[in-house]
């Protein structure tokens, strides 16, 4: 029988505790520092221990952090099979918890493997996407990153004006227009202290190379769309209604391989949209809240197209109003809902490149020209053409629960 030799390690990001033991022995404990160098050493030390047993099988399991997958990759291209397990997938005890060291941790997960090994249980492993996956989630993020920061912007500046009792004027109450930046730049400033006016201009000029940046994240973005690799799973998703550019691709790179679920409720389950349960004995019908694990990003994306379908879409208002009415004190209940099919129909278009049995057969080509950010530069293009754009701030802002449900809206 071929033996094998099992490393749980607990990963920081200056040292590495490990976990040694061979098929049933006992553990030994080893500390190696996280450097590229130490990374190295620590690979040939197992490979001469695997020798010396005749050839063992290499095993190594180690908790997925900030760290990323460098670790793994390290050890896949030296031959060694490593897991990357999902701490929130881990079972620990209130004891454990409050018994929390590294050395206890690596054990576990060293425990986790032999129990793997030995008797067949299922590690908690996560999917492992590829480099091209890693490299374009960084670049989708990084879009995501810069509006959270013109939403941190705008909240101090309102909150500088607040300070200082200085309300907008009638005609700049509209929202972050062209008047209300003009307003901003001459009246709020001139009616402001020195040093409160000094810090308003700096708040804006940041507010300004902010925008541009993201002007410039939505141009690679949409070239990341364009591309080979998303070109078509793109356009299929981008048809839907309430679904644009970021929301797109944010769903794309996040999820990575589409093809890997089998069914609407692994895909629901695998963003956190599904309920909890909490059942036992007689009680097999009992359901809580989701369970919010997964992709956070693709949840937020995913309720904001929600709520601009519910506003746009006749058919996704109506559904959402009757699930409001079934439930008037929680609202969330709907909205959940309709995030969780708005995922499921990204989902099924992505996968077989058609909507499902309910969905219209073709994809509108104005709807998709309208998803895309204003001022985008939309050259690759072609196949749809070009429309006039309304400016959201120009359009009417009704609540859904008083929303018209005729057609002629």
């Amino acid at each position: 029988m071929d033996h094998i030799i099992m490393v749980g390690c607990d990963l920081h990001d200056q040292s590495m505790l490990l976990k040694l033991a061979m098929d049933r022995e006992a553990a030994e404990t080893q500390t190696v520092r996280n450097t590229s160098a130490a990374r190295r050493e620590m690979i040939q030390m197992l490979q001469q221990r695997a020798a010396q047993a005749g050839g063992a099988k290499i095993l190594f399991a180690y908790e997925a952090s900030g760290q990323g997958f460098g670790l793994h990759d390290e050890l896949t291209a030296a031959g060694i099979t490593c897991y990357v397990l999902a701490p929130t997938r881990i079972a620990r005890s209130t004891q454990q918890k409050k018994r929390k060291t590294d050395e206890h941790d690596a054990q576990q997960l060293l425990d986790l493997l032999r129990a793997h090994v030995c008797a067949g249980n299922p590690l908690p492993t996560i999917w492992i996407p590829n480099a091209a996956t890693r490299d374009d989630r960084e670049l989708v993020r990084m879009r995501l990153d810069l509006t959270e920061k013109q939403t941190r912007l705008k909240a101090q500046v309102k909150g500088l004006l607040k300070r200082h009792a200085i309300r907008r004027t009638e005609e700049a109450r509209q929202g972050w227009t062209v008047v209300y930046r003009r307003w901003l730049a001459d009246q709020a400033i001139s009616s402001l202290p020195a040093g409160a006016a000094k810090t308003l201009e700096s708040l804006l000029r940041q507010l300004t190379c902010l925008e541009e940046e993201i002007k410039v994240a939505d141009q690679n973005v949409l070239a990341l769309a364009l591309s080979e690799r998303y070109r078509e799973r793109f356009y299929a998703v981008l048809s839907l209604q309430g679904v644009g550019l970021i929301t797109a691709m944010v769903f794309l790179t996040e999820i990575g391989d589409l093809a890997r679920f089998d069914n609407r409720r692994q895909i629901a389950a695998y963003l956190g949209l599904a309920p909890c349960s909490f059942e036992s004995g007689k009680a097999n019908d009992r359901k809580g809240r989701i369970t919010r694990q997964g992709p956070f990003r693709v949840r937020k994306v995913l309720c904001q197209a929600t709520w601009t379908r519910v506003r746009s879409d006749d058919n996704e208002r109506e559904a959402y109003q009757r699930l409001v009415k079934r439930n008037p004190k929680r609202k969330k209940i709907a909205v959940v809902a309709s995030m969780r099919r708005l995922a499921v129909r990204m989902w099924h278009r992505a996968v077989h490149g058609r909507p499902p049995a309910e969905e219209p057969s073709a994809p509108d080509a104005d709807r998709v020209r309208k998803s895309l950010p204003l001022g985008l530069d939309r050259r690759g293009l072609a196949e749809f053409p070009e429309r006039k754009v309304i400016s959201p701030r120009f359009r009417k802002k009704v609540h859904p629960s008083k929303a018209r449900t005729d057609a002629s809206r």
